[in-house]
């Protein structure tokens, strides 16, 4: 199984890190496994580079994007693909202050929650710290000055 944690990252933050993503999953990473002042530290750390997401915008990009198809099913805690199976399938769940994709079997099923954020207006970083995964949803351009 894959599971992706997806923050909203402040501007400023997202474009001096912008190519070193290594250091936000290491932030990420840690806040999983220490504990006392060391976990608190990094909270604060992560309050502080990440900012809350706007649910309502969320909720109307999925329903715009997806639910033409009649993919798209909301039981009150989470959206599901239609065909989900024990062997193929993807929970897009929000939360104010990250986004959660769980999904398995074939990589398309996230694909199309993924490509849907795509088209939403921020800076999200998605980390799979399982499998040591970590990038942008829709990568900073860089401006090229003459």
């Amino acid at each position: 199984m894959r599971s992706y944690q997806i923050y909203s990252i402040e501007k400023e933050v997202a474009e001096y890190y912008y190519g070193r993503e290594r250091m936000f999953y290491d932030l990420f990473f840690q806040y999983l496994y220490v504990s006392g002042n060391l976990k608190e530290i990094i909270r604060k750390q992560i309050k502080y580079i990440t900012k809350p997401l706007p649910i309502l915008s969320i909720h109307h990009l999925m329903n715009q994007s997806l639910a033409k198809k009649n993919e798209l099913i909301w039981d009150g805690r989470k959206y599901h693909m239609k065909g989900n199976t024990h062997e193929n399938g993807v929970e897009f769940q929000l939360e104010e202050q990250k986004l959660l994709i769980q999904a398995w079997g074939n990589y398309d099923s996230e694909s199309i929650f993924l490509e849907a954020l795509r088209k939403f207006d921020g800076r999200l970083l998605a980390i799979d710290i399982e499998n040591e995964r970590f990038g942008w949803i829709k990568p900073i351009k860089e401006r090229k000055f003459v």
